[in-house]
């Protein structure tokens, strides 16, 4: 049976996630506390994985009933300007706020300022909502690196909706015209579009160090792979993995929780299964979607 497995919200844009057992759909179509705070330098420039490795080093522990957050640092003292260690902020209280601000500055050398949204959230793509992968693909990717975990695959991906009892890559159903939608619960996702990946992925979650070979590695198994049942025209190219949807504005305010039922719906809401492996196996024995060469460079399109 498809099930809503798992819900990550990343409260501070570019840190580290935590789980909820159930999350809110807030007016801009985004899940409550997903992004919720986001880091900007002087010059108005988030401070992210892709811009600095240093990211890798902070743990975080958020409290969303309460809005403490509590960070860790995880390189050794001697190293950094924080002396390591872990620090708890208040994020309702503007002094602590304040401290905050001062202590992030500290870890990146930066000044820097700790800014709020909580309608939508620092979401790379404003228009869209939450992320969306299976268990199955997480597993899958982790099979294709030695000594990967799938919680490592889930910690580089970085998804918000994870969905259980269904094949790999089944989330690549949902973009492309005439693309069903997904009915969690009773909230509706519609597929807007493939992930592009960046940089991050191909770091160890916890060093931050590259895994050797990541994206040749990546693109020679997504080739193989590449379903079926997806779309080649909604592929620009094949650096992709998990897909950004889109909840109507009719869904908004529901919620999603872990543990409610998962289907195919067609434009009416009418289900149409769960299945996306219509014909064997799904994938298409390396053919692919187009040329693979042309790859992340062709409008990859970003989601941390």
């Amino acid at each position: 049976m498809a099930t809503l497995e798992r819900l990550r919200v990343y409260p501070i844009k570019g840190l580290s996630g935590i789980d909820v057992e159930s999350a809110r759909i807030l007016e801009g179509g985004t899940l409550a506390h997903d992004r919720e705070f986001a880091l900007f330098d002087a010059d108005g420039e988030v401070i992210n994985g892709k811009r600095t490795d240093r990211v890798h080093d902070l743990s975080v522990e958020f409290d969303p009933g309460t809005a403490v957050v509590t960070v860790e640092d995880t390189a050794t003292g001697e190293d950094t300007a924080t002396g390591g260690g872990s620090k708890r902020f208040d994020l309702d209280d503007e002094t602590d706020r304040d401290r905050a601000e001062r202590w992030f500055g500290s870890v990146f050398d930066l000044e820097v300022a700790l800014e709020r949204d909580r309608s939508l959230g620092y979401v790379d793509r404003r228009e869209m909502g939450p992320s969306v992968v299976s268990t199955a693909t997480l597993e899958t990717l982790a099979s294709w690196f030695e000594d990967m975990t799938v919680e490592s695959a889930r910690r580089r991906l970085r998804a918000n909706v994870e969905i259980s009892g269904v094949p790999a890559f089944f989330e690549d159903r949902f973009v492309g015209e005439d693309a069903p939608a997904l009915s969690v619960g009773d909230v509706r996702i519609e597929g807007v579009t493939p992930c592009g990946r960046c940089v991050v992925p191909q770091r160890d979650p916890d060093s931050g160090e590259e895994t050797p070979d990541f994206r040749e590695r990546f693109l020679e198994k997504r080739r193989e792979t590449f379903p079926s049942w997806a779309d080649p025209d909604a592929f620009d190219h094949y650096y992709t993995l998990m897909i950004i949807g889109a909840i109507p504005e009719s869904d908004r305010g529901g919620k999603l929780s872990v543990g409610d039922p998962v289907a195919v719906v067609d434009e009416s809401g009418t289900e149409v299964g769960v299945d996306g492996a219509e014909d064997g196996d799904g994938s298409e024995d390396g053919d692919g979607s187009e040329d693979g060469d042309e790859d992340e460079d062709r409008s990859a399109r970003t989601h941390r």
